[in-house]
């Protein structure tokens, strides 16, 4: 089981020598994963302990509050994925103004050497960290030969000739492009919430509709999509609706999810909601009538529907 620790405070005595990653790890996409297997393998190796260390808040929301990027994965989803790379373990360091202030030696002895006793790095090539971001590869290999740490450097990984980045994704995500989003992080983009809690929780879903509540991170762009809803241990073929239901006046903002091989299921305010969004199929419109939507409603979730038939015929072995 991996274990997390918040802070260097946290680490228990004798917890290197250890081999490394460092990163924001937002989205733990495919070129962290490829990093992070490394750090793995090198351990194992090595008989050593593989370390993702990580930080939170994001640093642009300590650095630059106004304009810090929705993450694709928040914290605790982050952990989860991090975890699932086979580290050992998981330091989040809380990123404040006295981290921010650190110089790259000073983070390097403090935070590596002395509480991590690390003695190999895996990072990738743009790679920056110490105060105002001063230091970056060439000066963290200095650092590594003066205290007895290796590092690896890992280019950039590409798929479909696309350069695999954070930011990249979150890019795409926000224009709605969910399929090359999930070129990218090698899974669906998904977002983890709970039911909002006006839907009158506490016992069965008699319909195949789940409203979903307010969710701090990236949400993709309004409109429809493919998506396949988890319900604790359950799994469900769905169709979404994303953004403000410009049809009805003053509506507001909804996450709404219609379940197309519906069977009621046990739901309260503490059942977890996975929603991933595989394809997308158009815009938010607005309609003259609600008669009218209704009507495209239908022609939305024959579509889904034969999304699902198509994805099924390809990839039988599916979940």
């Amino acid at each position: 089981m991996t274990g997390v620790y918040r802070g260097i405070d946290e680490l228990p005595a004798g917890f290197g020598p250890s081999v490394a990653a460092i990163g924001n790890f937002d989205g733990v996409h495919r070129g962290h994963q490829q990093i992070l297997k490394a750090v793995v393998a090198e351990a194992r190796a090595r008989g050593m302990r593989a370390v993702a260390v990580t930080f939170d808040p994001h640093p642009e929301r300590c650095l630059r509050p106004a304009s810090a990027p929705a993450l694709l994965t928040p914290m605790a989803y982050r952990l989860s994925f991090l975890a699932e790379t086979g580290v050992d373990a998981i330091v989040v360091l809380r990123f404040d103004e006295k981290l921010a202030r650190l110089s790259a030696r000073e983070f390097v002895q403090c935070a590596l050497v002395d509480a991590m006793s690390v003695r190999g790095l895996h990072e990738g090539g743009n790679f920056r960290f110490g105060y105002k971001a001063e230091a970056g590869v060439p000066e963290l290999a200095a650092f590594g030969a003066e205290f007895g740490f290796g590092l690896a450097v890992h280019e950039p990984v590409h798929v479909h000739g696309l350069e695999v980045s954070s930011s990249a994704i979150r890019a795409l995500v926000a224009a709605g492009d969910v399929r090359r989003a999930r070129w990218m992080l090698g899974r669906p983009f998904s977002v983890r919430s709970r039911q909002k809690r006006d839907r009158g929780l506490g016992g069965k879903l008699l319909v195949p509709t789940i409203n979903f509540a307010e969710y701090e991170g990236l949400l993709p762009a309004f409109g429809i999509y493919v998506t396949r809803l988890r319900v604790g241990s359950q799994c469900f073929e769905s169709v979404s609706s994303l953004g403000i239901r410009p049809t009805f006046e003053s509506a507001g903002f909804a996450l709404e999810t219609h379940i197309l091989d519906y069977e009621p299921i046990e739901i309260d305010e503490t059942t977890p909601l996975e929603l991933e969004f595989l394809h997308r199929l158009r815009d938010e419109e607005k309609y003259p009538t609600v008669e009218l939507l209704k009507a495209q409603i239908m022609r939305d979730v024959a579509k889904a529907k034969r999304w699902f038939r198509i994805h099924r015929a390809m990839h039988p072995s599916a979940s």
